[in-house]
């Protein structure tokens, strides 16, 4: 099969203009697979296997041995297309017969990236800066196979809004969940009702995997029924 390439953007926040689309979406539905592919999920997020396993998809787990790129002044977007592309393509290297599929997740307000919090401290900074405001989620996919050049990258992105709370809500919602392996230190899975009051877009893009783009990647493939 020779090889294929799509580059496509989408979100729930078009006004950002993360919804662009370089090359042809409907490259993804040419030629599909006769037989399943094997698929190995880039990632060391248990959320991510848990909603890849959703799909009913087998799959292995490989962690990409490679450095995130990380500033908080990065353009979100480029960041998270950039580290899932990283992840996978590190990945497929390794297993180049293989489908690989990497994704990267990031929280921005105020013209900042919210990564995964150093200690607490700077947890507890992160929830008292989205308290009672609107950010954005965005997520990079990226699919790759080395083997014929296979490449195909998607980004999503999602609207979360938060309640007003005081530093007891924070101390509350930390008794449920870890915030230090989070995106802007909160997950939407777990104790929502404590701090969110709504969001707009995939619920899964804000856990991590959005599950909807990554379907659509992964039907052409013969993994998806």
């Amino acid at each position: 099969m020779g090889a294929r390439n799509v580059d496509a953007f989408s979100g729930a926040d078009n006004s950002q203009g993360w919804a662009c689309a370089r090359g042809g979406r409907e490259a993804l539905f040419r030629r599909p697979m006769p037989a399943p592919a094997r698929l190995i999920l880039a990632s060391a997020s248990p959320r991510r296997r848990e909603l890849l396993a959703g799909l009913g998809v087998a799959f292995d787990v490989v962690v990409a041995a490679v450095t995130e790129h990380e500033d908080p002044a990065a353009e979100p977007r480029t960041m998270v297309a950039h580290n899932a592309a990283l992840k996978a393509d590190w990945v497929a290297a390794q297993h180049p017969d293989a489908l690989v599929l990497g994704a990267d997740t990031t929280v921005y307000i105020d013209r900042t990236v919210l990564n995964k919090p150093r200690d607490l401290a700077e947890a507890r900074t992160m929830l008292r800066q989205l308290a009672g405001r609107t950010h954005t989620v965005f997520t990079g996919v990226a699919l790759r196979r080395q083997r014929d050049g296979v490449k195909v990258d998607q980004g999503v992105a999602s609207q979360v809004t938060f309640r007003a709370f005081d530093d007891g809500v924070i101390e509350a919602y930390f008794r449920i969940v870890n915030p230090l392996d989070k995106a802007g230190a909160y997950g939407i899975q777990e104790g929502r009702e404590l701090i969110i009051a709504g969001w707009e877009g995939s619920f899964t893009n804000i856990m991590g995997l959005p599950m909807e783009a990554t379907k659509q990647i992964l039907t052409p493939w013969g993994l998806v029924g």
